[in-house]
């Protein structure tokens, strides 16, 4: 368990439709969905062939009531949730749902950086690792984003807790510095203090597609948003940030436009 973590392996979108959420992203990313049949907690698996790759849930009713919006969650790998629940805190960030069990799947916890950007920390019941994806492949996510509060104090916080290294710093002019991060030597994604527009901080996942206008189009057709793209970035790939019918904010990334 000790070799992965610290990197992401789940993700999950918590939507006020999962019939419609469904129906859009099994079109758009092209997973196959289906229903992951836990009673009482109705949860649809995304696959892209035959890796399980995330997850579609509703909000629960104490998120709705607290003014949750549609939004995508990483999930990080730990050996002990309760001990970097606790790390969490003592680093300056917050516990927004105390760890808890998932009869099966494995041990949770939902925590927050000191600037709000919300991530999940979790330990699998089973000690089986997930088989390496190698880079670019099409449904899974190829890069993880940190609109951060203030990059300095982000990059404290995640390369303390989870070991994090820096990888490439690319300097954006008037949006300041882009700082990559890795883990086990692969970068993995990019952080960033967020621009005064976006109103709070939050992680943004990029999932791997084939081309970038066909995308688009499948999110139009779909009843998605573009918020910004498709524009081509270093390295040669082409990305896309949207959001889907209920609010939600995800990207994709394609290696031709």
């Amino acid at each position: 368990m000790a070799s992965y973590t610290g990197k992401f392996i789940w993700y999950d979108v918590m939507t006020t439709d999962m019939k419609a959420a469904e129906k859009f992203y099994t079109s758009v990313v092209g997973w196959t969905a289906k229903d992951a049949g836990m009673s009482g907690h109705p949860y649809v698996l995304f696959s892209a062939g035959p890796a399980m790759v995330g997850g579609l849930m509703p909000i629960p009713e104490d998120a709705l009531a607290m003014g949750v919006p549609p939004c995508w969650t990483g999930y990080i790998a730990v050996d002990n949730v309760d001990g970097y629940a606790a790390r969490v805190k003592g680093a300056g960030g917050s516990i927004r749902r105390e760890p808890a069990d998932i009869p099966g799947v494995g041990r949770f916890a939902v925590v927050a950086d000191p600037d709000g950007a919300v991530f999940i920390l979790f330990k699998p019941s089973s000690d089986q690792e997930p088989p390496a994806i190698p880079p670019g492949a099409q449904g899974h996510v190829g890069w993880h984003e940190l609109y951060a509060g203030n990059l300095d104090a982000a990059w404290k916080f995640y390369s303390g807790l989870f070991g994090w290294t820096k990888a490439d710093t690319m300097d954006m002019g008037a949006m300041g510095i882009y700082q990559l991060f890795a883990t086990g030597g692969q970068p993995i994604g990019g952080m960033m203090t967020k621009p005064p527009q976006v109103p709070v901080p939050f992680w943004t996942y990029y999932f791997n597609v084939d081309a970038a206008d066909a995308a688009v189009e499948r999110v139009k057709a779909g009843g998605g948003k573009i918020a910004n793209g498709p524009m081509e970035v270093p390295g040669g790939s082409w990305i896309v940030q949207c959001i889907d019918p209920q609010g939600a904010f995800f990207a994709m990334a394609a290696p031709k436009r």
